[in-house]
This record gives structure tokens, C-alpha cells and sequence, in this order.
């Protein structure tokens, strides 16, 4: 499995793997298992590989995982990540106060549904805060309360931090935020 920042090249098995992981192409069910909650087109996948935010596993030359991650000027303009930003700046986070500049939203991350439980998410979660490291402090992120894998993932095996709870659109979600470099 290699563990890489993503290119171009990787868009369509990205699109194919939102495709099959997206919240509204799933039944109840399978939703049990994590989802996605946000798509995006393949012009946004491309100005988030530009801007350095696009983080692929690959096995066997087919993408097994995505993560991303950009600035928030990448995200501005979708409500739920202003909403995001507005309410996690100034929570004092590792040290850090949380602000546009020192911050950056983190995810979706997905794993393909067979590549699951084979050591997959950690990794693939390591290279994207890797890939942020050097121009930011403090990654943030959201968690629908409706996915419970995702959030015993991320705070069980990656270490993320319950900063705030929100509602948005009808749901309910949790904020969590992790320093991009590791502690020692």
C-alpha cells in the first residue's frame, strides 16, 4: 500500500470511491458501516490537488482511500464550513487559539468498504497531517452524529479532540481538532 499525495491521475478512482461511499447513495444499513457526507465535483478535486489538500492510498495502482484537507479560503462559502470556522475561532486548542490562518478543515477521509479494517485509515490519516504540517497548526474537522464508526475512529485511533457539538441542516455533529504535529 503506498500512501502519497494525490494527483490528477487519481480523480476518477476518487469520484468512484465518493460515489459508493456518499451518505444519500447508501441505504440505512449500509450507512452502519461510515459514509461520506460531502461531495465534490471534479473541478473542486482538482483545485484541491493544486492547492496540495488531495491524500490517496493506493494499492495495486487502484485508490483503496482519499483524505483531504485545504485552508479555510478553499472551503469559504459552503455554510457548514463558515459555520465551522465561526465557531471553532478562538477556542484555545494544544496551546493554539484556532483562527483562519493557523487552522485548516480536515476530511472527508474514506476507505474503500474492502480495504476496511486492514490498517488502512491510519496511515492514509498520517499523510494527510503530514501534508499539513508545515502550514498549520491545528487541524479541525466534523463528524455526524449518524456515523459513530468515524468518530470512534478518529478519536480512538487517530487522537482527535471533542472541541464543540452544532446542529446544521437538520443534523447533528460533532467538531474535533488535532495538532498536525505529533507530541512527542
Amino acid at each position: 500500500m503506498e500512501f502519497r499525495t494525490g494527483a490528477e491521475a487519481d480523480l476518477p478512482g476518487v469520484l468512484r470511491l465518493q460515489e459508493l461511499t456518499l451518505v444519500t447513495n447508501l441505504g440505512e444499513e449500509e450507512r452502519k458501516d461510515g459514509f461520506v457526507t460531502t461531495p465534490f465535483t471534479p473541478g473542486q478535486l482538482r483545485e484541491l490537488v493544486a492547492a496540495g489538500g488531495l491524500f490517496v492510498a493506493v494499492r495495486d495502482g487502484a485508490v483503496a482511500g482519499y483524505a483531504m484537507a485545504a485552508g479555510w479560503d478553499y472551503w469559504a462559502g459552503r455554510p457548514m464550513f463558515d459555520l465551522m470556522i465561526g465557531r471553532f475561532e478562538g477556542i484555545d486548542f494544544a496551546g493554539v487559539r484556532i483562527d483562519r490562518e493557523n487552522s485548516y478543515q480536515y476530511g472527508p477521509i474514506c476507505v474503500a468498504r474492502e480495504e476496511r479494517g486492514k490498517g488502512v485509515f491510519l496511515p492514509l490519516f498520517e499523510a494527510a497531517r503530514a501534508g499539513m504540517a508545515g502550514r498549520y497548526a491545528v487541524g479541525a474537522t466534523f463528524i455526524n452524529k449518524a456515523n459513530p464508526r468515524s468518530f470512534r475512529a478518529h478519536t480512538a485511533k487517530a487522537g482527535l479532540e471533542l472541541i464543540d457539538e452544532f446542529e446544521f441542516g437538520g443534523g447533528s455533529f460533532w467538531g474535533l481538532a488535532f495538532p498536525t504535529r505529533i507530541r512527542s
